[in-house]
């Protein structure tokens, strides 16, 4: 029997070579359609502070769907690198002025500034990039755990009221969505006790909802 850590690592290397396989026109067309999904969707619509990501290493674009937030008056924010607790995000106010550089992992993120961090709790929708996914919202990331501990103070205000988790909005946090290309579906994560699913993860052309 193949050891979970093993599979996960497999997993990866191999979701990651399919994503990076998609032409460019392939890319575009995805994020055209990301962007249609997202913005038809209420809770998107109500929404005013939108956690987003730079895509990197194929993952799947939203550019055209931040450009849309700017375009309605949505303020876009993307994750950075906590300075002092290196395994945790920051999420910083993004623009078309925001000035941009390489955080040690070689992607692109807003330089930081106090001014410019939106605490979490002010945050409506967290849109998370992922590697694999299933259709019980299991999410694999690229493994260095930044997101499961961002995931995991949702989960836990979640776990303390008796509402619906996958109801947007049904609190104080953020509500969080996965995205990724179609190709990235996958029928099982190997799922580790960290792990948090996604109530949602949006592809191109499907809204998958945990059930």
């Amino acid at each position: 029997m193949s050891h979970p850590l093993k599979e996960r690592t497999e997993l990866r290397k191999l979701i990651r070579l399919k994503r990076n396989a998609l032409s460019p026109d392939e890319q575009n067309l995805a994020s055209i359609q990301l962007k249609q999904q997202l913005c038809n969707l209420p809770y998107i619509q109500n929404a005013r502070h939108i956690a987003l990501y730079l895509a990197n290493d194929g993952e799947l674009d939203p550019m055209p769907f931040i450009q849309w937030c700017w375009q309605h008056n949505k303020q876009v924010y993307l994750p950075v690198i906590h300075p002092f607790n290196r395994h945790n995000l920051l999420f910083l106010r993004f623009d078309e002025k925001t000035s941009l550089q390489n955080n040690r992992f070689g992607i692109l993120e807003p330089k930081l500034n106090v001014q410019q961090v939106c605490p979490i709790e002010m945050l409506d929708v967290l849109c998370t990039p992922l590697v694999a996914f299933d259709n019980n919202g299991n999410r694999l990331g690229m493994g260095g755990g930044f997101y499961d501990r961002t995931l995991a103070k949702w989960f836990t205000q979640q776990s303390s009221h008796t509402t619906n988790c996958t109801t947007p909005h049904n609190n104080s946090l953020f509500y969080p969505i996965g995205i990724a290309h179609n190709c990235q579906r996958v029928d099982s994560i190997p799922v580790e006790q960290w792990d948090i699913p996604l109530p949602e993860i949006i592809t191109p052309s499907k809204r998958y909802l945990k059930s």
